[in-house]
């Protein structure tokens, strides 16, 4: 990085954007920040304005801070070619349409919003090798394996880790009673209620494997998931010659969104402390309990058939995962709730952007409705 990379955050007030900021606060020779965009926390987003003294802000609310332009879309943020790179940190299908515009402007994407790939991965990826741009992805997991490809016609599969969650050595019968707050205490990763859900059903998990078939070009069937309880091993690559190639690092979000942004360049910027074997002492590996945790196997049958089929698979758990939030249903009726809705969902196969909002926006009504049934 020869001179300050151009920035924008989409989703700046929340747990990725608040992290991106802290990293780029300690790289303020590298960055210049165009745009910040945060949602409904307006007084967050002032504050962030206020200190990194960005050109412009978008919240969903109105906002207002002196010397910097409030915008009237997300869209602005993605046209504006100024931006060498957008981090679109924000969670929801929000994140879908200005990735496609930013793409479509040849600007770079750092990217965190899960929604995206799983929703309209065939749509994005093929969009940013026609316009030249680089998707770095910014999950620790899809990170790792970024990091360990070398060339990628040589290898043979990729191995996604997963934590396993606060439920890991629980019974189906402790599970089944979770309370909401048992659930939230994530034993390794600080992030938002709805993915420390996702993470304590593996839903989480299952995301992930979309994620990387849409990110690396891979089979479902060329894509393993083991447990990792230590979250040291952050994902792994083996080769075709049988070499496995892993990346680990303590568990902090501050490291890949670093490499995100600064790609292909490192720098220190935060670190916690320097990694130790010695006091890591021990990494565990296990097989998931696809019994226990069965929303893997659905996502795998989900990518596998395509089309709109993931659309429903996020939409329907998403709603699931509202209304267990909202203390309407119990923990295990998220899976049972997304794979009924599932199982009733005929894929459009090859849908455009406005077919899968359509899609999303039907699940979610058919969801609600079934879960009102139920209470």
């Amino acid at each position: 990085m020869d001179k300050k990379r151009h920035i924008s955050i989409i989703g700046s007030t929340g747990s990725i954007g608040t992290q991106a900021l802290e990293v780029i606060d300690k790289l303020r020779d590298k960055f210049e920040i165009i745009a910040l965009a945060g949602g409904n926390n307006v007084e967050l987003l002032k504050l962030q304005a206020e200190k990194f003294k960005p050109k412009y802000i978008y919240a969903a609310k109105p906002v207002s801070v002196s010397g910097v332009k409030t915008l009237e879309s997300l869209d602005e943020i993605a046209e504006n070619r100024e931006n060498d790179i957008i981090l679109v940190a924000c969670s929801g299908k929000i994140g879908l349409k200005p990735t496609l515009k930013a793409i479509e402007n040849g600007i770079d994407i750092a990217l965190a919003n899960k929604e995206t790939l799983v929703m309209a991965g065939d749509i994005v990826m093929k969009k940013a090798k026609e316009c030249g741009v680089k998707i770095i992805p910014v999950d620790s997991e899809h990170c790792a394996i970024h990091q360990c490809i070398k060339d990628i016609s040589q290898v043979d599969k990729l191995i996604i880790t997963a934590s396993g969650g606060p439920f890991l050595h629980k019974t189906i019968d402790e599970i089944k009673n979770a309370t909401v707050e048992q659930t939230l205490k994530h034993p390794r990763w600080n992030m938002g209620k709805k993915i420390t859900v996702d993470s304590a059903t593996l839903m989480n998990k299952g995301l992930e494997i979309i994620e990387a078939h849409h990110l690396f070009g891979f089979d479902y069937d060329d894509i393993e998931v083991v447990i990792h309880p230590q979250s040291i091993v952050h994902s792994a690559i083996e080769y075709k010659d049988g070499s496995v190639i892993a990346q680990l690092g303590l568990p902090s979000m501050h490291i890949p969104i670093q490499y995100a942004i600064t790609y292909p360049d490192r720098f220190e910027g935060i670190k916690s402390r320097s990694f130790s074997f010695s006091e890591i002492a021990r990494l565990d590996f296990e097989k998931p309990d696809f019994e226990k945790f069965p929303t893997v196997k659905l996502a795998y049958q989900a990518g596998k058939t395509g089309g709109t089929a993931t659309v429903c698979l996020n939409a329907a758990n998403e709603e699931a995962v509202f209304a267990f939030l909202a203390g309407k249903i119990k923990l295990y009726q998220i899976y049972e709730i997304t794979k009924k809705i599932y199982d009733g969902h005929e894929a459009v196969k090859n849908p455009s952007v406005d077919e899968i909002f359509e899609v999303d926006e039907a699940v979610r009504e058919k969801t609600r409705q079934y879960i009102n049934k139920l209470i």
